[in-house]
C-alpha cells in the first residue's frame, strides 16, 4: 500500500524548500513543487540516497510566463537564498577554487512529462571552479569532460542556438583522434575540445559563457521555465489532456558525476518490464556517462547483467530499492540513478510509462501481491479498452526472413511506409497511409511524429531513452539501436541491412524479436483472457 506520506496535507503556500540541507519539510504539495521534487522528498523521507537539492515552486514559473520572460526580483532573491542553503547543506561553494558546488537545474511539472522540458547540467563551472573540481577529485578527465558538456549544452538549451555546430566540432575531434566515441578521448584531448567548445559558443552566441555561477543558475532557471512553452511540451500536453497553465518547478540539485571513471555511470530502471509487465527489474546502464547519455537517445546502454558484472553491490542495492519504491508509491516505478566512484544516488522516480498489455498485467499482479486494492487497480486502468488489448507477433510460417535486427523497446507488429522525419509522418497519415518513423536517433522533438506513426525504428539509442518511453506510452511499436541501418536525409532514402529504401517504401517491425522486414508480414495475436476476466470480476464485485 502507499504510505501516509503520499496523502500528507499540503502546506498552504510552498514556493521553495530544501532536501538534505536540514530537516525535511513535514509535507510537500506536488502542485507547488512539481512531481519530480515531490517524489525526491518522498525518497528522502525513506532514507534513500538523494543528492541535496533546493526547489523553486511552480508559482514562479507562472509569474515568469505571465511577464516579459524575465525572473522577478522576488524569484532572483529566492534563488540566492536557496543557493546559500544548498551551500550550507553540502559544505561546498559555488565558484570555489577549493571546494566547488556544481549543480543541475531541472524541470518538474505537477504531472510527469518525460523529456519534454529542459534540464541544464554542470552549472557552476568556470575558471575557478574547474581548478577546484580538479583539486577535489584529482580527475582531469572528469573536469574537462564536464566542462565540455557544459559548454556544448549551454548554447542549445539556454541561448537557443543550433547544437549541430557542436556535433560537427565533436566529429572533427573524433576523426583527429582516430576514435569512435567521446568516451575514448583522454583528458588532454577533452581539454582541447572543451576550450574550443567554449570559443565556438562565443562565436555562435555573440557572448562568452557566463563566468558568474549565480548568473548561470538564474539563466538556467529562465531556460527551464521557458521550456514549459516549447513545441514538444505543448504537443505532449495536448496528446495527454494536461493543463497548459500549471507551469514547472525548478529543482537545483548537487551534481553527482557518472562520468568519473570505470566505477561510475548512469542508468534508468523500471521495477517491472514496461513493455510486457513481467515482474522483473528492467535496467539500462552506461558506464562513465552522465544521465543525458542514457535518456537522450544517442547511445545504446548496457543491460542489468552488465551492471551486475561490474558493480554487483550497486546492482543488489537497486533491486532492494526497487521493491521499496513499489511499496511506497503503490505502482511500477521508473527511476533514474547515477553511480559516482561506486556510490549510488537516485535522481528521480515516477510511475513508469507502459504499454496497455503491461498495464493490465501489472494491475492484476499487484492486486494478487497485496500492493494495491482492486478499487485502486481499476482506477489506474480505467482508460484501457480491455477488448482491444492484444499481443501481436510475426507468424513463424510467414516465409519472410528479416533484413536487420534492433533492440525491441515496445512490442507488437507495425507495417507501413517509411517516413524519415516528423513532417513526412504527419503528411503520410493525413493521406490515410500508415507511416513508420525511421530516424538515426529520436528525441522528444519527434513527439508529433511518434503520435502519427504506427511504429518507430532508430539506428541509435537505448530502450530507456525518453523517445522510447513515450513510444511505449503511445502504444507504438519501437525498435532502437539498429546498427545495420543508415539514414540519408539529403537523398530521402535509408539503407537497412544493405538494402536501399526510398521514403514511402513498405517495411514491417516486430517488437517482440526486434526483427525488421521488407514489405508486409503475416501476424498472429493473443488476448490476455485470464487477466481480463480477473479485472471484470473486480468490477462486478465493486
Amino acid at each position: 500500500m502507499t504510505t501516509a506520506a503520499a496523502t500528507a496535507p499540503c502546506l498552504a503556500s510552498q514556493d521553495a524548500f530544501a532536501l538534505g540541507c536540514g530537516p525535511l519539510p513535514m509535507a510537500v504539495c506536488p502542485g507547488d513543487a512539481g512531481f519530480k521534487a515531490y517524489n525526491l522528498w518522498r525518497m528522502a523521507r525513506l532514507g534513500l540516497p538523494v543528492p541535496q537539492a533546493v526547489v523553486i515552486g511552480t508559482g514562479h514559473c507562472r509569474e515568469f510566463l505571465a511577464g516579459a520572460g524575465e525572473l522577478s526580483d522576488e524569484t532572483r532573491q529566492l534563488i540566492a537564498r536557496q543557493l546559500k542553503s544548498l551551500e550550507a547543506g553540502t559544505g561546498l561553494e559555488l565558484g570555489s577554487a577549493r571546494k566547488p558546488l556544481v549543480v543541475s537545474v531541472r524541470s518538474g511539472a505537477p504531472v510527469s512529462m518525460p523529456g519534454m522540458m529542459d534540464t541544464v547540467l554542470d552549472v557552476g563551472l568556470n575558471e575557478a571552479s574547474l581548478r577546484g573540481l580538479l583539486r577535489c577529485t584529482g580527475n582531469p578527465r572528469l573536469v574537462w569532460d564536464s566542462y565540455r558538456r557544459f559548454a556544448q549544452s549551454w548554447g542549445p538549451l539556454v541561448a537557443g542556438v543550433d547544437g549541430a555546430v557542436f556535433d560537427e566540432l565533436n566529429a572533427r575531434h573524433l576523426q583527429d583522434a582516430g576514435v569512435d566515441s567521446l568516451r575514448e578521448l583522454d583528458f588532454e584531448q577533452l581539454m582541447r575540445l572543451a576550450r574550443e567548445s567554449a570559443s565556438l559558443h562565443e562565436q555562435v552566441c555573440g557572448a562568452p559563457l557566463p563566468e558568474s555561477p549565480i548568473a548561470q543558475v538564474e539563466a538556467a532557471a529562465r531556460a527551464v521555465f521557458a521550456s514549459w512553452r516549447s513545441e514538444r511540451a505543448r504537443k505532449y500536453r495536448a496528446l495527454n489532456g494536461l493543463d497548459d497553465n500549471t507551469g514547472t518547478a525548478v529543482t537545483i540539485q548537487r551534481m553527482v558525476f557518472g562520468n568519473a571513471g570505470g566505477t561510475s555511470g548512469s542508468g534508468v530502471g523500471f521495477t517491472r518490464h514496461p513493455a510486457t509487465g513481467e515482474p522483473e527489474m528492467f535496467l539500462e546502464y552506461l558506464s562513465n556517462a552522465q544521465g543525458e547519455d542514457v535518456v537522450g537517445g544517442r547511445q545504446a546502454a548496457g543491460s542489468s547483467a552488465a551492471l551486475e558484472a561490474v558493480l554487483p553491490e550497486v546492482h543488489g542495492r537497486l533491486r532492494s530499492i526497487g521493491a521499496l519504491l513499489e511499496q511506497e508509491f503503490g505502482d511500477m516505478q521508473e527511476f533514474e540513478f547515477t553511480v559516482q566512484d561506486g556510490e549510488l544516488f537516485l535522481l528521480q522516480t515516477r510511475s513508469g510509462k507502459r504499454t496497455p498489455w503491461a498495464a493490465l498485467r501489472i494491475a492484476v499482479d499487484q492486486v494478487r501481491e497485496g500492493t494495491v486494492r482492486p478499487r485502486e487497480a481499476l482506477a489506474r486502468i480505467a482508460d484501457l479498452d480491455l477488448d482491444s488489448i492484444r499481443r501481436t507477433r510475426v507468424r513463424g510460417d510467414s516465409g519472410r526472413a528479416p533484413i536487420a535486427h534492433a533492440l525491441p523497446a515496445s512490442p507488437g507488429v507495425a507495417s507501413g511506409g517509411i517516413a524519415l522525419d516528423t513532417p513526412s509522418a504527419i503528411a503520410m497519415r493525413a493521406r490515410g497511409l500508415a507511416p513508420i518513423l525511421v530516424r538515426t536517433e529520436t528525441s522528444t522533438e519527434d513527439i508529433a511524429g511518434l503520435a502519427a506513426s504506427e511504429g518507430v525504428l532508430t539506428a541509435k539509442g537505448g530502450r530507456t531513452s525518453h523517445a522510447a518511453v513515450v513510444a511505449r506510452q503511445l502504444d507504438r511499436v519501437c525498435l532502437v539501436g539498429c546498427t545495420d541501418m543508415a539514414v540519408r536525409l539529403d537523398q530521402r532514402r535509408c539503407v537497412i541491412g544493405g538494402r536501399s529504401f526510398a521514403e514511402g517504401d513498405l517495411i514491417s517491425l516486430d517488437g517482440e524479436s526486434g526483427a525488421v522486414y521488407a514489405g508486409k508480414v503475416i501476424v498472429t495475436s493473443e488476448r490476455p483472457t485470464e487477466w481480463i476476466e480477473q479485472v471484470r470480476s473486480w468490477a462486478n464485485a465493486a
